[in-house]
């Protein structure tokens, strides 16, 4: 019994020093331990705000698994549109998108309404799109890239 106990109160002050000294969180809402935001690159916190703006803005067409209803709305996933044209990317995210498009071989003619997001939110929804699912960006979108973008 003793031994136990022991070996509990040892096994507790170890986990306790190795999160505190490795900036780890134990989350008691969710039982899982997460990295704070000090050891998130920046990429990974925009992704981060970029998914929160996803679900708010984008998620109701372009789906939770980024690949539209195949009619209406074109998929973000595997997008060729998307990774070739960053510029358009943007633009139609901050402004809107009508006219038709094409994307991976597939027409795409519908109405996208501006959201009225900031430079910063559509950054972080940019990196977050371009960096979920299949897809996977070298660049990173930021407030000036977005900024750069006229009407």
């Amino acid at each position: 019994m003793v031994t136990k106990l022991t070996f509990g109160f040892t096994l507790l002050a170890s986990a306790f020093f190795y999160f505190s000294k490795n900036n780890l969180d134990f989350n008691s809402k969710t039982n899982y331990i997460t990295i704070t935001e000090q050891q998130q690159t920046p990429l990974q916190k925009s992704m981060a705000r970029g998914k929160e703006v996803y679900t708010d803005f984008c998620i109701q067409c372009h789906l939770a698994n980024g690949k539209g209803n195949g009619t209406t709305f074109p998929p973000l996933d595997g997008s060729n549109w998307l990774k070739t044209k960053i510029t358009e990317s943007i633009h139609a995210v901050k402004y809107g998108q009508k006219g038709e498009i094409v994307v991976n071989q597939k027409k795409f003619n519908s109405i996208m309404p501006p959201m009225g997001l900031s430079d910063e939110e559509i950054a972080d929804v940019m990196n977050y799109v371009l960096n979920s699912w299949s897809n996977k960006s070298k660049k990173m979108i930021t407030t000036k890239d977005v900024a750069l973008v006229k009407p």
